[in-house]
């Protein structure tokens, strides 16, 4: 017979009772184990199934953290009443409308520039596009390339023959997989626009929720953690925001000391472009091109080289110049971080990236540093002879 016997702790009070049998015992672990085993599977099968949200749930965690203090002084401003349930919808359509419209802008400002330019080409091409006046200065392939286009484009009709031999079926695959790349992100912006709204609903039970379960893994070291992630994502969101600012206007003066027209349309063009790394450089080649095929040599070229060195400074010194108070890593890892989060996670990961490197090199100074700089303050202490 099995004799089990009560435990007391420290404050006599009656525990459960432990079983002295060792099969017990290893039932009981057994379960354990199983239990634990259940769980992380439905956790991974959770987050397999999840797994196509997971960017859209990032950007709205972003945009969240990002925006907490403004929101929290916004619902502080509305009745007590309307602050549980308005204000979350009302912030909600205030950012979508502060994020989308400027991209928005962008993209069908530069889509009708392009319409615009191929209805230029296309005209010119029932022609005979001429050879532009500054292809033949270029240094070194200027003649021979000069020679290429007289010998292809020159010739009236020669785009419209040299586009039919293009292959309908690469076109149509390339047209599909487009079309699917914008559902796509299509569906992920309705989702974070979702969540970005739960998150301002429930974001103070969320943030406790969370707050409690790290301290319970990992300690009072835990606070922080969170306060450096909630620094670095601020901090990355404000450098994107700045250097959009900052390209809009250095372009705007470029461009209009370079002669460009509609200077203004296309300076907004590339400052919202810029939020992400160099592809604000396809406004200022889509200028430069625009241009080019006016026969503007001068504008082309002074808008190109204005443009180019005002998104150099913008992306070289303004990004890494503010990120660096918020994550404390050097101009190198900040870029490295914005690069490397948007090639893995996509516009998101411009956040993300830096805030991940931020955690590491936190813990890099807590797990390594601190202590190698303890023990060497240890062995530099003379010792006292009793």
């Amino acid at each position: 017979m099995d004799v089990q016997e009560p435990v007391l702790d420290r404050a006599g009070s009656r525990e459960a009772v432990r079983p002295r049998d060792s099969g017990t015992r290893w039932t009981l672990k057994a379960r354990l184990t199983a239990r634990s085993f259940y769980a992380a599977l439905i956790i991974v099968l959770s987050a397999w199934v999840l797994h196509s949200f997971a960017e859209a749930l990032l950007a709205a965690c972003v945009a969240a953290i990002a925006s907490w203090p403004l929101y929290r002084k916004f619902s502080a401003g509305l009745p007590c009443r309307m602050a549980r349930s308005t204000a979350p919808l009302l912030f909600t359509a205030a950012m979508t409308v502060f994020v989308l419209a400027p991209m928005m802008f962008a993209l069908g400002a530069l889509l009708a520039e392009a319409h615009a330019l191929l209805l230029e080409i296309a005209a010119a091409d029932q022609e005979g596009i001429a050879v532009p006046l500054w292809l033949k200065d270029v240094p070194g392939a200027g003649h021979w390339l000069a020679v290429r286009w007289e010998s292809g484009l020159s010739r009236p009709g020669a785009l419209s023959t040299w586009l039919e031999r293009v292959d309908l079926a690469a076109l149509l695959t390339g047209a599909n997989s487009l079309g699917r790349f914008l559902a796509r992100h299509l569906l992920i912006i309705v989702f974070t626009i979702l969540m970005l709204f739960f998150l301002y609903r429930e974001g103070e039970s969320l943030a406790r929720a969370v707050r409690g379960l790290l301290r319970d893994r990992i300690g009072q070291r835990a606070e922080g953690y969170v306060e450096v992630a909630n620094r670095a994502v601020r901090a990355s969101v404000n450098s994107m925001l700045l250097v959009g600012l900052f390209d809009g206007f250095a372009c705007w003066i470029a461009y209009a000391i370079a002669g460009a027209p509609h200077a203004a349309l296309w300076a907004a063009i590339t400052g919202a472009l810029a939020l992400v790394p160099f592809l604000g450089y396809a406004a200022v080649a889509a200028l430069t091109l625009q241009l080019a095929m006016a026969a503007a040599t001068a504008p082309a070229l002074l808008s190109f080289g204005f443009g180019c060195l005002a998104l150099l400074c913008g992306d070289k010194i303004v990004r890494p110049m503010i990120a660096h108070d918020g994550t404390r890593l050097p101009f190198v890892w900040v870029l490295m971080g914005c690069l490397g989060g948007f090639e893995v996670l996509g516009l998101v990961g411009l956040v993300v990236g830096p805030v991940l490197l931020a955690l590491a090199r936190e813990l890099w100074e807590e797990r390594v540093r601190a202590p190698a700089g303890a023990d060497a303050e240890r062995l530099s202490r003379p010792s006292t002879a009793e």
